[in-house]
């Protein structure tokens, strides 16, 4: 399915319990679309005005604003917890407010550039960022303070995700590549994954499967597909959070050529398999709550909605030859125990 937005789409995200997409657009619009009369009562949105937004989905009305939030505009939102968001700026700096109370309760000044994304691992309560500036972090949200920073990468750092069972963290870059670092040693990337070069990484997704998921605001309402007006929508989310992936060995990737499942350690192009307009960025994913659909964005002003299934199982076994795209100095093996190798810088 292809909807057209008119307008160009920055972020994109499914509740986590019905069949609702929503899109932030740059005009300042949000987009949502409905299949189901069971809807969501509110959503999260982060701006450029530096606030951050709860809106009542029915109505468009604001339900709470947190006004200048942050001293640069707002470039990414995730979800906590049932409770708590984190939000990065366009100057590196990362906060994590409380829902309940409004307010600010963990403050990271860490980065020198745009936090372009960020991940949370419940179990150790630590806050995964990725920045222009080249580097990763590591906030501990139990203690309050940043635990670690990565050296410069020599690249850019624009999506992140946690996988091998939290033993591997893998980032998106500008020039293509995919560079793994393993939990507890951040100074610098293990291992090192080209065969994307020339395609920025702009969105990474672990193939996973939906378990459980938490919902903060519990009334709901019926509404159309309709656009809600709001200031310029950078980035969104529901309040809500999921756990328990069933695929630790697989990603999608969002880059300039489309979509494509990778596999890693060993790091592999499993399939190139979907695309948006030729030229066009896939600029965000996201999976619908049952994992049914995957949603992508471009700059060519439409939301995609593909049949998950449909796509994995058109993938097949094809692969290609690991060793052809990988400089790897551990391909096959999922821990790495070796000393962290000294830093370029």
């Amino acid at each position: 399915m292809e909807i057209d937005l008119v307008k160009q789409p920055l972020d994109l995200h499914f509740h986590p319990s019905s069949n609702v997409v929503a899109a932030g657009l740059i005009n300042g619009k949000l987009f949502l679309y409905a299949t189901e009369s069971q809807q969501p009562q509110s959503i999260i949105t982060g701006s450029e005005d530096r606030s951050i937004l709860a809106t009542d989905v029915e109505t468009g009305t604001a339900i709470a604003r947190l006004k200048n939030s942050h001293r640069a505009p707002i470039s990414r939102v995730v979800n906590l917890t049932e409770s708590t968001i984190a939000s990065g700026d366009d100057e590196g700096c990362i906060k994590v407010w409380d829902a309940r109370h409004r307010s600010c309760c963990s403050f990271f000044n860490v980065h020198e550039d745009v936090i372009s994304d960020m991940t949370f691992a419940s179990d150790s309560m630590k806050l995964i960022g990725t920045s222009g500036d080249g580097t990763l972090s590591v906030c501990n949200l139990r203690s309050n303070r940043v635990q670690t920073q990565s050296e410069f990468a020599e690249d850019e750092l624009l999506s992140v995700v946690i996988m091998k069972n939290g033993r591997k963290v893998i980032c998106g870059t500008q020039t293509g590549a995919l560079l793994l670092y393993s939990w507890g040693f951040f100074k610098d990337y293990s291992d090192r994954f080209v065969g994307l070069a020339g395609n920025p990484v702009n969105a990474l997704l672990k193939v996973s499967t939906f378990h459980e998921y938490h919902s903060f605001y519990e009334i709901c309402h019926a509404f159309p597909s309709k656009l809600i007006e709001l200031v310029p929508v950078i980035l969104i989310c529901f309040l809500s959070h999921y756990c328990l992936k069933l695929d630790e060995e697989r990603i999608i990737t969002g880059c300039e050529n489309g979509l494509s499942l990778v596999g890693i350690l060993p790091n592999r192009i499993i399939q190139p398999f979907a695309m948006h307009s030729k030229n066009y960025h896939v600029e965000r994913l996201a999976y619908s709550h049952d994992r049914k659909f995957l949603g992508s964005i471009s700059h060519d002003e439409n939301l995609k909605l593909w049949d998950l299934d449909e796509l994995l199982q058109a993938t097949g076994n094809t692969a290609q030859n690991p060793s052809a795209a990988s400089h790897s100095e551990s391909d096959g093996m999922e821990v790495d125990n070796s000393t962290p190798k000294p830093s370029r810088i």
